[in-house]
């Protein structure tokens, strides 16, 4: 089992900063993946941000390129996602996953956090 927990939500103005944690636990030697998905209410669930792991392979949704950047510290095995230039249509709640995969269809991921909210004011 893998516990994750997400935190760093909040409002923000247009153009304004977030960053996201997600701390993982349990049995994380069973990770190889992980990503951010994101759900605005009445939507499905969206890919944002793949990562591998170990080496730290990325891929982003074109719609965050240039604007938002993940990182993990393996030591800490907490992932992060930092989010500049934020739009209104960045507004959902966010969540972290982890998986056996490296894939931007969140049906291929197994653990997930509680999510957080970010709001974009315009």
């Amino acid at each position: 089992q893998v516990q994750l927990v997400e935190s760093g939500g909040g409002l923000v103005q247009t153009g304004g900063s977030l960053r996201l944690s997600c701390a993982a636990s349990g049995r994380p030697s069973s990770i190889y993946h992980m990503g951010w998905f994101r759900q605005a209410p009445g939507k499905e669930r969206e890919f944002v941000v793949r990562i591998t792991w170990t080496v730290g392979i990325t891929d982003y949704a074109d719609s965050v390129k240039g604007r938002f950047t993940i990182s993990r510290d393996n030591a800490k095995k907490t992932l992060y996602l930092q989010m500049n230039s934020l739009k209104p249509e960045d507004t959902a709640v966010y969540y972290c996953a982890a998986g056996q995969y490296y894939s931007s269809d969140y049906i291929r991921y197994g653990y997930w956090g509680q999510g957080t909210q970010v709001t974009v004011s315009s």
